[in-house]
């Protein structure tokens, strides 16, 4: 059983997937996107669903810091509605505000590079962070 994580954004999906026990989450690639022509990168999707055997979507949340729904937050939301459509599998939502944020700091701090080469990680980073916050809250604690 793997989920896979995804921060879902206009131009690009970053995706992650957890171990087969549903501990850790790893960075997969980022999938580009164009929300504004409909091109949502559902082929590769499909590959990759296949080749990790998911079995449940989370995908980030970002919703406005007063915990309102924005339009990106709605957008995220329309996009799980099309995984949902297309495999037939549960699709569940993880708050994501301040993500990228904390994904791009983490990236400043622990690694000495450029901002351009954080931009190619940084979504990828994001889904894994997203993906690993739901793993955590989820988890049976003892």
């Amino acid at each position: 059983m793997r989920i896979m994580g995804l921060d879902v954004g206009s131009k690009t999906v970053g995706i992650a997937v957890s171990d087969p026990f549903g501990w850790t989450a790893q960075g997969v690639e980022i999938i580009r996107i164009n929300e504004d022509r409909g091109e949502f990168g559902l082929k590769r999707l499909q590959e990759l669903v296949k080749e990790y055997q998911v079995t449940k979507f989370v995908i980030g949340l970002p919703k406005n810091m007063n915990n309102s729904i924005g339009p990106r937050a709605e957008a995220s939301m329309h996009y799980g509605e099309k995984l949902k459509e297309l495999f037939d599998l549960p699709v569940d939502y993880q708050d994501e505000r301040l993500t990228t944020v904390q994904a791009e700091r983490m990236l400043v701090e622990q690694a000495d590079t450029s901002r351009a080469k954080r931009k190619k990680v940084i979504d990828k980073l994001a889904a894994v962070m997203i993906l690993q916050n739901y793993l955590d809250r989820t988890s049976n604690k003892f």
